[in-house]
């Protein structure tokens, strides 16, 4: 009987711990974050939901993979996630045709024109006459730039001057390495495995950006989310951002917390694996979103004269809303 008794105190126990489990778990906002199945933004939201950063600010995040950055953004307009990851420049785009999407800052890593570390190669004016392979196609905004600061302060053309090889990220990385191409711009983690195999920056794409105009360094990417969604859903926001506020504070700091992420990252050695950490961490986002939000309307302005309607839009300044007002865009 006193056995019966127990179990049936144990079971009562175990309910009440369950049903206080389930309802703080109802008390938890979802939001749905469309990411590509083998991005970078799977190292900081991995280590979000393992450290459970996500609930203790009071959010469930659920990840959807998508194969590329075009299904993200079906997916986003669709409403089949809540959130995604995009540039600052979309979302001008689409603000101006009339929707209500909006942008937080994510990183400011941003691709790098990259060398052989024995190369001649010094500035930009000695790029002349030479191959260069170039990630992200014609349009690429770092591309852009840095063809503007050659012009600036080399007087020289680097697209009509050179031999540009546009193509897929790993492939021009290869070629690299290989020695076919004499530089190559590519995105931020593959310019980051090519400094460990050796390589070193001749400018990046935010060098680029200072150089002709900004204050400080801008954040290339964001999470990007709807209006509506944030007015509709502030708790879900607000604790989306509390966590990811959180995530990074924890890998800026906490080397352990990268060692669970080396199987996400494929560090081919640790030469790797410390440059990609170091990189990622220099790039989380110091400024104000204030800050930030004024010197992107000057890199707007600039990249509309240099890519013009192409790359911009209709709209020659950032479109208002763009980054996205919670009552601190000042702080």
């Amino acid at each position: 009987m006193r056995l019966t008794r127990a179990v049936a105190a144990l079971f009562a126990l175990l309910l009440a711990v369950q049903s206080v489990s389930i309802a703080k778990a109802e008390d938890r906002a979802t939001i749905r974050v469309g990411i590509l199945k083998f991005g970078t933004v799977n190292w900081e939201l991995d280590a979000m939901k393992r450290a459970g950063l996500d609930t203790a600010a009071g959010v469930d995040v659920e990840l959807v993979p998508f194969a590329g950055e075009d299904a993200t953004a079906v997916a986003l307009q669709a409403g089949s996630v809540d959130m995604i990851v995009s540039d600052w420049l979309w979302v001008s785009r689409l603000r101006a045709t009339g929707a209500d999407y909006t942008f937080v800052p994510y990183s400011t890593s941003v691709g790098s024109l990259m060398v052989p570390g024995d190369s001649d190669v010094r500035g930009l004016g000695d790029l002349k006459d030479r191959s260069i392979g170039v990630a992200g196609g014609p349009l690429d905004k770092n591309w852009l730039l840095i063809q503007a600061l050659a012009r600036k302060d080399a007087g020289i053309d680097l697209a009509a001057e050179n031999d540009i090889v546009y193509g897929a990220p790993p492939l021009l990385a290869e070629k690299a390495r290989q020695g076919e191409l004499d530089a190559v711009l590519n995105f931020w983690h593959y310019a980051a495995r090519l400094e460990a195999a050796g390589f070193r920056t001749l400018v990046s794409g935010t060098d680029a950006a200072m150089q002709l105009g900004t204050s400080g360094p801008v954040a290339a990417i964001g999470w990007v989310f709807g209006d509506d969604f944030a007015e509709r859903n502030p708790k879900a926001i607000e604790g989306f951002l509390a966590a990811d506020k959180a995530t990074k504070e924890l890998l800026a700091t906490s080397d352990a917390a990268w060692e669970e992420l080396r199987p996400l990252m494929k560090a081919e050695d640790e030469a790797t694996f410390t440059t990609l950490r170091q990189r990622y961490r220099e790039g989380i986002p110091s400024r104000s979103p204030a800050d930030e939000a004024k010197d992107t309307e000057t890199l707007y302005e600039l990249l509309a004269k240099i890519g013009g309607e192409r790359l911009v839009g209709p709209a020659t300044t950032l479109s208002p809303g763009t980054y996205f007002d919670d009552g601190k865009n000042g702080s």
